[in-house]
């Protein structure tokens, strides 16, 4: 059965838009069919990050009547589906972000999962992408502005009456600045559902424009994006066994092997 699963957060700048993609690149890479729509209509970037910046049908021609879900949808070098939206102010005014809920049905027949990047914060565009929800995934870092706005989306989502299937912080450095898991959780009230670690390795694949699960399977980031795949989609994971093997041998040299 397939579902839509929205990727939120109380702020913009916490990795929601790369957390997106790689939850749905982690997916493909246990045999899931995933698409991503980008329902960041005002500030969209599946585009950008995807290397499609400009298509000739987007979402916002689907919104706008213009065409069906299923011509907007376009595949990704790395296997993912993606349903881009424009960068265009013209098509942004022609759009109607109000609809988004109206093709849920026609969305969830285009694949099993679907991951919808959502507006940040608690405007319109979030709250029309949340309406189409079955479940919510909200992303936060370890800093108490970002858990505090999160708390507001978790609010929203209650209120809406949507599940929330929990929470990634992602940026993770484990210095003793950053709040604690356990914090987190207390504030929030939400289980935590992965620890993404801060890793030169996401930028690269934004450089790349390509999902770090793709690029740099091993690194750090793209384990940890694994395990919450795996955690969701309830398949076995060993993220020690997938590291480096490089990595692996120095860690039996020290006898942690």
């Amino acid at each position: 059965m397939s579902r839509i699963t929205v990727i939120t957060s109380g702020k913009g700048g916490v990795g929601k838009t790369t957390t997106a993609i790689n939850l749905a690149a982690a997916m493909k890479y246990f045999g899931e069919d995933v698409l991503i729509i980008d329902g960041n209509l005002s500030t969209p970037n599946i585009g950008l990050h995807l290397n499609s910046p400009e298509v000739p049908i987007s979402l916002n021609h689907v919104l706008s009547g213009r065409a069906e879900p299923f011509e907007a949808v376009y595949e990704h070098e790395s296997g993912i589906k993606i349903m881009p939206s424009s960068l265009s102010l013209s098509e942004l005014r022609k759009t109607k972000p109000e609809r988004f809920k109206d093709f849920k049905s026609q969305f969830k027949k285009l694949s099993r999962k679907i991951i919808v990047d959502s507006s940040a914060g608690l405007g319109p565009e979030a709250v029309f992408a949340i309406e189409a929800a079955d479940e919510i995934i909200i992303v936060t870092n370890p800093e108490m502005p970002a858990v505090t706005d999160a708390l507001k989306t978790v609010r929203l989502a209650q209120q809406m009456k949507k599940p929330i299937l929990g929470v990634i912080v992602t940026r993770v450095k484990k210095n003793d600045i950053e709040l604690e898991p356990n914090i987190v959780k207390e504030m929030l009230e939400v289980p935590i559902i992965g620890m993404v670690p801060e890793d030169i390795a996401v930028q690269k694949s934004i450089k790349d424009k390509s999902p770090v699960v793709h690029l740099h399977p091993k690194s750090d980031a793209s384990r940890a994006y694994k395990e919450i795949a795996a955690k969701i989609l309830n398949v076995p994971y060993d993220s020690k066994k997938d590291q480096n093997n490089m990595l692996k041998r120095f860690y039996a040299w020290l006898g942690f092997g």
